[in-house]
């Protein structure tokens, strides 16, 4: 009888792995589809409220990441610290620090508004965030920016000769927008660079329309368009 029982249990073992075989290898090709997809790199620089960050998390950040994924393509969050963001109501988890950022693993980057980057640098942009636009462009790959986040454009210099979007011409108030086109309002895409003017703070403040669909439509576009290039010059 205890042989029996034995046999039993190894027999309804190697049954159960069976039974489970179908679904391991379902979750394999579903993770590796998932890790075949292209990557974009979404940089998040620190809100100043709770109610900011809420709003902007959900309007903003959460607009971006849905139409990125729709799309087709893996976001990757970073941030300056790297720390959880958190409002009231919304929370988002970064995966990385963006000093621990390597471009070539990604198609493209966007960057929403976001107010005021991070505490250490206030306005201005991060070392870490310039060297990564700077590098992007360099490679070719599209970059796109809103409202208080072109000034991360403008201070890592990829602006010059381009034209860009704003609420007006920064260069009166920034001698980093020197050089660069001033174009209007709305969202502009100038080569690889698409810039917006209404992040959902601005067109509730100043009104005119929330750029973040627009802008990141174009961006994913972009993308394909230069993507569909690369594959025709192969053939």
């Amino acid at each position: 009888m205890q042989v029996k029982k034995i046999v039993g249990l190894i027999v309804s073992f190697f049954f159960v792995i069976i039974l489970l075989m179908p679904l391991h290898n379902n979750l394999s090709i579903k993770n590796e589809a998932q890790a075949a997809k292209p990557k974009i790199l979404l940089y998040i620089r620190k809100g100043t409220s709770t109610w900011d960050v809420d709003f902007r998390l959900k309007q903003e950040v959460g607009v971006m990441i849905s139409m990125l994924k729709e799309a087709g393509f893996k976001v990757i969050v970073a941030s300056y610290s790297g720390e959880p963001i958190e409002g009231k109501t919304q929370k988002l988890k970064p995966d990385l620090k963006i000093a621990a950022v390597n471009v070539n693993d990604y198609v493209g980057i966007i960057i929403p508004c976001f107010c005021r980057g991070s505490l250490s640098y206030g306005w201005h942009a991060s070392p870490e965030a310039i060297s990564l636009v700077k590098e992007a462009v360099a490679q070719g790959k599209p970059v796109a920016a809103q409202k208080g986040s072109i000034i991360i454009l403008a201070e890592a210099g990829i602006l010059v000769g381009k034209r860009y979007a704003n609420l007006s011409d920064a260069q009166y108030w920034n001698d980093s927008f020197k050089g660069a086109i001033y174009s209007g309002k709305g969202v502009i895409k100038d080569g690889n660079i698409i810039t917006s003017s209404h992040c959902p703070n601005a067109a509730s403040y100043y009104g005119g329309e929330d750029g973040t669909p627009q802008l990141t439509k174009t961006f994913i576009d972009t993308i394909k368009e230069q993507s569909l290039l690369i594959c025709n010059l192969r053939i």
